[in-house]
This record gives structure tokens, C-alpha cells and sequence, in this order.
């Protein structure tokens, strides 16, 4: 797998960019009900960086803007807690109001049982969401500034604003002129798309931005959405399918898209809320891994996606080889679900014990 990897003298090990939100969290109860809210920072990008950073020790920074205000301020304050790097921060002018610019609100459910988790997101004219071509001086930060050993973004961003796609892909070109590997993750979201012209939209993008990418990351519903899969045996509501079905899936997008080196693919069976099977499968130079869907207890499964894409780049940055980076990204995406808010809060040594199929005993 360190075919894909660049030297460490690169500034940072994992470049992110991507939209940061406020994280609003009823804990045990509902959104509208509730009288107080826990509050985490998320997003899909993000929380990429953030886990490689605090759970495997990487050098990690983000790439985002937010409005100049205080919950702004407390946004760049748990990026800082995170000890992700933030000098790469847009500060853009706050009106007052709101009208033109804002910081994103996400209320988020963790649910239980028969309850499904739930989301509701304040996140129009966003601070992230009006960023364009040459707000971000990517030659200089892949270049003078001596760049990153890997960058991520995701569909996520892509889908902000008609011109965000434009910033991912002109950060993905340099990112590529300059030899740093780029992993994506598509991270289909229908709120997000149906404002910009839907799956046609989203496909035409998704399609176009692809072609820049070398790890590729998402579920069944991810690819067929954002890619236009078909994949067999699918059903109305993304059920649980064969695993010859994922395998199929996967080269056939591998075929489709022949830059690619990896693709991957949680694997999800959401029995209840608080009770799931969760594996992964992914494809690299036409050999399978596949760590089979264990069932799992989830405290809060916000997250759980992007921690699996967090240790599956920390195994191939730390040259530990394929296998070992889907099986790291299994073990990291399974500890995240077991606490609240959308990051991380595991360590590399709970993820390798949970790799050798370390129990809950207690450690003393």
C-alpha cells in the first residue's frame, strides 16, 4: 500500500477540507423537546482529520471557513481542543444577523432502540458554503507551504453550493499535480442535493470530481446515488445484500474509474438504533478485503462513517498494508459509535485491542 504514500517531510500527515458545524445535542432526549443541548463540532470532512489527529497522533489541518462571531469562535475553540491545525481558517465578516453569512447548526438525535437517530440542519448561507475558486491558495499550500501527505474532502462539501464542487475540484487538481495521494468520501446527503439539482446534479459532479481521486469511500446507497451504480439486489431501503453484491459493486466502479487504487465500503445492518452489524469491504489492485458485519452496541453512530475512513488512511500512511487499514478502520468506526458526538474519542491502543477481538473486561 505505500505506492500511494508520500515522504513525512511533508508539513502535515492529513489535509481536510470541508464545512465545520456546531453540533447541537439533546443527549437522552428529543430535539423538540429538550431544554438543553450538548455541544460537539462535526462535519464529514472534518471529522477525518480530527481522528486521525487525537486517536493515531497524525499532523492534521482543515480547510474551511466560518463566519467572525462567537459561535464561530467557539467552532475554531473545539477545533483547537481537537488540536487539528486551523491556519488555514477563512474568517469572513459577520453581518449582524445572519442574512448573508452564518456558522452551521446541526441538531442531531442519537435515538434508541426502535427510535431511528435523527437530524435536523440550520446550515443555509453558510460561511463554507460561499466559498469559490481562489479563496484558498492551493499551489501555495501544496507547494510553498511544503503540503500534506494526504488530502480528503468529500460529497459532503461538494454539495454546499453550486460552487463549492468547483473548490474541491480545483484543490483535488493540485493535490494531484503534486503527487498527494486524495481520498474522497462520498457521503451522499439528499437535503443537501435536492437544493442544486438532485441525483442528476449530484451524479454530474460526483462523476467529474472522482476522476481525481485514488481511495474512494461510501456504502451501497452512497454509489448508487452520487455514481449511478446499479447495484443487484438492492432494495428500496439499502437492506442488508449479499456480499457478492458489494464485491460486484466495487469493481464495476473500479472499472469505471481506473485512476482509482481503492475503493471501499462500510457495511451496515441497522437492526435497531442502539443495536447494529457493521463490517467493511473494499477492492485494491483487484484483491478483496472484507471484515465481516459484527454486531455491535451504538451509543451514537454520527460519525461512525468517517472514522472508518480515519483508520483506514492511518493504516496506509503508516504502511501497515491493506488489510490491516480496513480492519483499522472497522475497529476505529465501531469505538466512535460508543460515545457521544460526531468525533473520535477512541485511542490507538483500544483500536489495535479491538482489532485482536479484545473484549469489554475491564482495564485497570
Amino acid at each position: 500500500m505505500d505506492t500511494i504514500v508520500v515522504p513525512e517531510s511533508r508539513r502535515w500527515d492529513c489535509l481536510s477540507l470541508g464545512e465545520v458545524m456546531l453540533r447541537l445535542d439533546p443527549g437522552e432526549g428529543r430535539i423538540h423537546t429538550t431544554r438543553r443541548f450538548d455541544v460537539w463540532e462535526g462535519g464529514g470532512e472534518y471529522n477525518v482529520a480530527r481522528g486521525l489527529r487525537r486517536c493515531f497522533g497524525l499532523k492534521t489541518a482543515i480547510a474551511t471557513a466560518l463566519a467572525d462571531n462567537a459561535t464561530g469562535r467557539l467552532v475554531e475553540d473545539l477545533i483547537l481542543q481537537g488540536g487539528v491545525d486551523s491556519s488555514l481558517l477563512r474568517w469572513v465578516k459577520y453581518d449582524g444577523v445572519g442574512r448573508e453569512v452564518r456558522n452551521g447548526l446541526n441538531f442531531t438525535e442519537r435515538g434508541f432502540g426502535m427510535r431511528a437517530a435523527a437530524g435536523c440542519s440550520d446550515r443555509g448561507h453558510t460561511a463554507m458554503s460561499q466559498v469559490k475558486r481562489g479563496d484558498f491558495d492551493w499551489k501555495a499550500i501544496f507547494g510553498e507551504r511544503n503540503g500534506a501527505r494526504w488530502f480528503h474532502t468529500g460529497g459532503i462539501f461538494a454539495a454546499l453550493s453550486e460552487s463549492t464542487a468547483d473548490v474541491a475540484l480545483e484543490a483535488m487538481q493540485v493535490a494531484w499535480d503534486t503527487e498527494t495521494p486524495i481520498s474522497f468520501d462520498l457521503n451522499y446527503r439528499e437535503s443537501l442535493w435536492k437544493s442544486i439539482g438532485g441525483k442528476e446534479r449530484a451524479q454530474e459532479v460526483n462523476r467529474e470530481l472522482v476522476r481525481k481521486v485514488d481511495v474512494l469511500l461510501g456504502n451501497e446507497e452512497d454509489f448508487s446515488a452520487m455514481l449511478g451504480v446499479e447495484i443487484k439486489g438492492v432494495t428500496e431501503d439499502f437492506g442488508e445484500l449479499p456480499i457478492a453484491s458489494y464485491e460486484e459493486m466495487l469493481r464495476e466502479v473500479a472499472a469505471a474509474y481506473p485512476n482509482l487504487k481503492v475503493v471501499a465500503s462500510t457495511l451496515r445492518t441497522a437492526h435497531t438504533a442502539t443495536r447494529n452489524a457493521w463490517g467493511a469491504i473494499a477492492l485494491y489492485n483487484g484483491e478483496i478485503a472484507h471484515v465481516p458485519q459484527r454486531e455491535i452496541e451504538i451509543f451514537d453512530r454520527v460519525g461512525g462513517g468517517d472514522s472508518f475512513a480515519s483508520g483506514l488512511v492511518y493504516g496506509f500512511l503508516a504502511g501497515k498494508g491493506f488489510e490491516w487499514a480496513v480492519k483499522c478502520g472497522v475497529a476505529h468506526g465501531a469505538l466512535a459509535m460508543t460515545t457521544p458526538g460526531d468525533t473520535s474519542m477512541a485511542s490507538l491502543a483500544e483500536v489495535e485491542r479491538a482489532m485482536k477481538g479484545g473484549g469489554a473486561r475491564i482495564a485497570r
